[in-house]
């Protein structure tokens, strides 16, 4: 079992940064490729960013290129998502999750999920 829990989301004006955590417990979180998702209000889940359990590959969404950026720390079994330069339309609450084998765009490849934390972009 992996445990996840999400933090630092809140009310950001367009244009500002901000950046989220996600802290792991359990099972070892180095060996978990991690992933980054989103669902807006009467949308679809959809993904965001993944990283690999190294930190050496990361993906992002095209439309989120440039502007988001995903990393993580393995010592302190912490996820991050920089988020440069917001956009209303990024307003969302954003999930982590895990999952043991390779970095993936599809959200149903994940086994482990955090509760959520909502990011609302004013413009």
């Amino acid at each position: 079992q992996v445990q996840l829990v999400e933090s630092g989301g809140g009310l950001v004006q367009a244009g500002g940064s901000l950046r989220l955590s996600c802290a792991a417990s359990g099972r070892t979180f180095s060996s978990y490729a991690m992933g980054w998702f989103r669902q807006a209000p009467g949308k679809e889940r959809e993904f965001v960013s993944t990283i690999s359990w190294t930190g050496t590959n990361t993906y992002h969404a095209d439309s989120l290129k440039g502007r988001f950026t995903i990393s993580r720390d393995n010592a302190k079994n912490t996820l991050y998502l920089q988020m440069n330069s917001p956009k209303p339309e990024d307003t969302a609450v954003y999930y982590c999750a895990a999952r043991y084998g390779a970095e993936s765009r599809v959200y149903a490849r994940y086994e482990y999920w955090g509760q959520g934390t909502q990011v609302t972009v004013s413009s």
